[in-house]
């Protein structure tokens, strides 16, 4: 899993980097001075991804889904 910005071009959504032909993609988009609002604990789970991800600290899709699923 990875994440990429990008900008809307002629109605499609151009991403900065590449990503193979037929990616699954999800895009979030930012509408002017709409918030967002989350408990402290999400908010607090939300910042450790975003600077585990700044430092390239990431895992890929399975070991991922392994991990929730031995959580079951």
């Amino acid at each position: 899993m990875g994440m990429a910005a990008g900008t809307v071009v002629a109605g499609r959504v151009e991403l900065d980097g590449e990503r193979p032909e037929g990616a699954f993609v999800t895009v979030l988009t930012r509408d002017g001075d709409e918030t967002v609002e989350a408990d402290q604990e999400t908010e607090k789970m939300l910042l450790t991804a975003i600077t585990q991800c700044d430092r390239d600290e990431t895992i890929s899709l399975q070991p991922l889904l392994g991990e929730l699923r031995s959580r079951e």
